[in-house]
């Protein structure tokens, strides 16, 4: 790929909120029961590697308030070396955090992995931001709370209903390549998600969990993630029961502020221009609070029916369209002068020119600043009144009430966005639509459900239906909430959507044949959390239903051969 390319991907690609340092140090004050202080230096370049690692962690119980009933929890905190399944050399120490319902069985307790993307982002906006145990209150959409946030019992925590494990890609968090490789080989689309398969089939020996019901839940740049590693994870005898897609950037090539081709059609983001539009009150009209509902479900229509097809006449053949102009202009709220000019508009220019003087949020469009201000000046509101509370936050946290202390920084965006090998099947940018629709035709137990924000436009809610139709499954669900690309970070949405997630689990925990525990694919026993070999603890075990490869492509060679 060309400089100017790797440039534009560079600037384009940020599909995960941009984090600065922060060490993770503290005052030497005792470690809590179950503590760990690890003194290993943690790095995120490129070149990295641990001389070697130690799979310990950090365990700790707390309680949960949760829908009046109070939970019993064990938090686990560190790393799990991830392995070639073949070879059984380790690969990456990935760091995690873990949280468990304490006298649950675990056969039958489903147990859900999350992921940011970025790529390159660490778990932290999942982790403190969704529906842990935890999180932050962000005031979102509104700039005005003090910060740092606060950060307390999370009401809509997802602990009821599953078991959660937060995951952090090599080079974010405290997550680092082991030598013979360096961070820099598992930074591509493949490799990523290739080793994400390792590192869960890990803590599932690891924490005798291969009966659960496994679920998947990848934001952005994860969307994508999650759709290869399905198979991946399918490949290894490990299925997973169901993908929850957070404001997915499944087909790179579809998203016309992604790709640096040519003549992408922007008319995914018409909807989310309309909402917008709506919110600032710029539309005509502006719809009511009881309306914007189906003021957005108009907005997806015209996008289909109308828009749609004259922008491709448009970028195809040059067709103009004058009667489009006025409507776009009504529904969109920017002038019918500047939809002559621009038919096909990119978000970029929306943000800048919908409120003069003001720039909107590319993550949350309803949050804004005046250009100029120091919101305003990293380019994007929504993700600078985010990122130095998260990162305040998630050191404190880990410190002080999870017993975990490392001096390293907690690197909540590594560089790897830089030099990603975006290809896969063929393709210079990852279009993994084709992988979902492998992972569903392999498993008919297999569900997905897609969640998004109405007022992303990073990865907007029409473009990410749009893709998943190309499925045609009706095993495939997609929703869309007020709010941005951390569409939960809402106070309205975030009920909403933990109720829609959590039924979405629970039914296909439900669906799903049980299942029997695979024998791990790796030479000797693995032992389960106590030391205990899984076959000596008594679990039943069989060959998988689908064979893990007898060598695997998707591992990185070591340096030299």
């Amino acid at each position: 790929m060309h400089a100017g390319a790797l440039s534009s991907l560079t600037l384009l690609l940020g599909l995960a909120l941009v984090g600065c340092g922060g060490g993770g140090g503290g005052p030497e004050t005792p470690l809590p029961a179950g503590g760990r202080d690890d003194p290993t230096v943690y790095s995120s370049q490129p070149g990295a590697s641990l001389a070697g690692a130690e799979e310990a962690a950090a365990v700790t119980s707390h309680r949960l308030l949760l829908d009046g009933r109070e939970l019993a929890y064990t938090a686990t905190a560190g790393h799990l070396i991830a392995r070639d399944p073949v070879a059984g050399a380790a690969q990456a120490s990935l760091f995690y955090v873990a949280y468990t319902l304490d006298g649950s069985e675990a056969a039958t307790r489903p147990v859900t992995v999350f992921y940011n993307g970025g790529p390159g982002s660490a778990s932290v906006w999942l982790h403190l931001g969704s529906f842990g145990p935890k999180r932050l209150v962000t005031g979102v959409p509104a700039t005005t709370a003090a910060r740092p946030f606060p950060l307390v019992d999370n009401t809509h925590s997802l602990l009821a209903t599953t078991d959660l494990v937060f995951l952090n890609a090599v080079g974010s968090g405290r997550s680092q390549a082991i030598a013979p490789f360096r961070n820099q080989d598992f930074w591509g689309v493949d490799v990523d998600a290739a080793l994400f398969r390792d590192a869960i089939a890990r803590w599932l020996d690891l924490n005798g969990r291969r009966a659960s019901p496994l679920f998947l839940y990848g934001e952005s740049y994860g969307g994508p993630r999650t759709a290869v590693l399905a198979r991946r994870l399918q490949e290894a005898g490990l299925p997973p029961a169901g993908l929850v897609l957070q404001s997915p950037a499944l087909d790179y090539n579809s998203n016309c502020s992604v790709t640096a081709t040519a003549g992408v059609s922007c008319a995914g983001y018409l909807p989310s221009y309309a909402a917008t539009g709506a919110w600032h009150g710029r539309s005509t009209p502006v719809p009511a609070e009881g309306e914007v509902d189906a003021w957005v479900a108009a907005a997806q229509a015209a996008t289909d029916s109308t828009y749609a097809p004259a922008l491709q006449a448009w970028l195809d053949q040059g067709q103009a369209a004058p009667t489009l102009w006025q409507p776009l202009a009504d529904l969109t709220g920017l002038p019918a002068g500047t939809w002559q000019t621009s038919f096909n508009l990119g978000p970029t220019p929306y943000r800048q020119q919908l409120l003069p003087g003001q720039l909107l949020g590319r993550y949350d469009a309803r949050m804004l600043a005046p250009v100029g201000s120091p919101l305003a000046a990293e380019g994007d509101p929504s993700s600078t009144w985010l990122t130095s509370s998260f990162q305040t936050a998630i050191n404190s946290y880990l410190r002080d009430t999870l017993g975990y202390r490392n001096s390293s920084t907690y690197v909540m965006l590594s560089n790897a966005i830089q030099t990603w090998d975006f290809s896969h099947a063929g393709r210079a940018l990852p279009d993994t639509v084709p992988d979902l629709a492998a992972a569903l035709a392999a498993d008919p137990a297999l569900r997905v459900l897609a969640v998004s924000g109405r007022h992303d436009l990073a990865t907007p809610f029409h473009l990410t239906q749009t893709d998943l139709a190309r499925l045609g499954s009706d095993r495939v669900q997609a929703l869309h909430y007020p709010g941005g690309h951390m569409s939960f970070l809402d106070d309205g949405t975030r009920p909403r959507q933990r109720a829609d997630v959590a039924a979405f689990i629970t039914g296909a925990a439900a669906a799903r044949p049980a299942r029997r525990v695979p024998l791990a694919a790796r030479p000797g026993p693995v032992p389960d959390r106590a030391g205990v070999p899984a076959a000596a603890a008594g679990l039943p075990l069989h060959e998988p239903a689908v064979q893990a490869p007898m060598r695997d492509p998707w591992v990185p060679q070591r340096p030299g051969r």
